[in-house]
């Protein structure tokens, strides 16, 4: 039997396997740079098949390697594995035992997959050649992550190119999504801290009230994607966060917007920067108050090569289940999968995980957010699959 189909029989057969590992890092999940406990079972994992495994990379990362029969090219397959500040709302046994924390995007089956993976790739070891370097990076979802310092201390030594893949729960199993180029954007934080003068509610006119500063501030900042950055580049602006916490017959003293930035294009990036602080700048003259600005660069856009992105179209294809290979649009959700791109050849695709069963599935990043487990053995595959055939290139 040829190595692939080998491959994809024993990949369904440790299928349960997957859905056990998925659901225990779901009940006992943790926080970006907190994840110590999810570090020793992966790595646990791997001493128990006995693949050499290296921990505490660049932080709670946690390397392993795989290799062939013969000396090849270098093939690295990432996965995250940290959690959210989210209560989990969900009526399920495998519901998150921990308050306050869940895996709501989806990193507890990419992590599952990997190691399944990882596991059946070791049992066929002598029928590939080349090596495969499996990276299980901590801290995605947190600015700065976890990339930069796993990188910085040599996860992609060797490497010759990395493949990733992330299971979207609102697009349908047996979907690969691909894109060349940018396919998903840079994701910068700002901070803006309004100082008027407080006072009693009943006497507006002895102070400079912070609420309806902001309140105008937020307002005015609507105006930089519609009015001053080119329609043909995507970008977005958007607060998240206001707070000026008083009594109800107090006028607030200080106020604080907390937002994001989205964007592609470097450019665009830099003018959204410097246009907010001019619109703060501006609001706050006009109101006669002083403020402070703060603006964060967080990951830079994922940006997929042309070669490997066509590659992995063609391998696709050749996965059962895979039923549709579509180009995705742009999205607008940040990633560090973009720092490993910038070292490396590689890219990075969308898995369907929309069950059938579900007509509207939560997002991520929901309370009630779950996805279509058998996605997992799609994405095994076709990340296996990718390894093995871009080692023969």
């Amino acid at each position: 039997m040829p190595v692939i189909e080998k491959l994809f029989a024993r990949l369904q057969s440790y299928y349960d396997e997957m859905v056990a590992i998925r659901r225990y890092l779901h009940q006992h999940p943790e926080l970006s740079f907190q994840e110590y406990k999810t570090a020793k079972y992966i790595a646990d994992y791997y001493k128990k098949l006995g693949i050499p495994v290296r921990e505490n990379v660049g932080g709670n990362g946690v390397v392993a390697k795989i290799v062939g029969k013969n000396e090849g090219k270098t093939v690295a397959l990432r996965a995250d594995f940290d959690a959210l500040p989210i209560q989990d709302e969900k009526d399920v046994p495998y519901k998150s035992t921990v308050p306050g924390v869940m895996h709501a995007c989806g990193h507890d089956g990419h992590t599952a997959t990997l190691l399944v993976l990882a596991k059946v790739l070791h049992e066929l070891r002598d029928e590939w050649e080349g090596t495969i370097v499996l990276i299980h990076q901590h801290a995605e979802e947190y600015a700065p992550g976890g990339a930069i310092s796993m990188i910085e201390d040599g996860c992609l030594e060797g490497v010759e190119a990395i493949f990733g893949t992330h299971l979207w729960a609102t697009e349908p199993t047996g979907t690969i999504q691909y894109r060349v180029g940018p396919i998903m954007a840079a994701a910068d934080r700002f901070e803006i801290v309004i100082q008027g003068s407080g006072g009693h509610g009943a006497q507006p006119h002895k102070t400079k009230d912070a609420i309806v500063i902001a309140s105008q501030l937020v307002l005015n900042l609507q105006q930089i994607v519609s009015r001053r950055v080119n329609p043909l580049q995507p970008a977005v602006v958007s607060i998240g966060s206001f707070v000026a916490d008083n009594a109800f017959n107090v006028i607030a003293d200080t106020a604080k917007l907390v937002g994001t930035v989205r964007t592609f294009d470097e450019k665009t990036r830099t003018d959204i920067e410097h246009e907010i602080e001019r619109i703060v700048k501006g609001t706050c003259l006009a109101a006669d108050c002083t403020y402070s600005y703060t603006y964060t660069r967080g990951y830079p856009p994922v940006v997929n090569h042309e070669e490997e992105t066509n590659f992995l179209i063609k391998i696709a294809e050749r996965v059962p289940e895979v039923t549709h290979i579509v180009e995705a649009e742009p999205h607008m959700g940040g990633e560090d999968f973009a720092y490993y791109l910038q070292h490396v050849k590689g890219t990075f695709f969308i898995t369907g995980a929309k069950s059938e069963q579900t007509t509207n599935p939560f997002p991520h990043h929901h309370p009630k957010f779950d996805f279509d487990e058998k996605a997992m053995l799609i994405a095994a595959k076709t990340l296996g699959l990718a390894a093995i055939e871009y080692m023969k290139k």
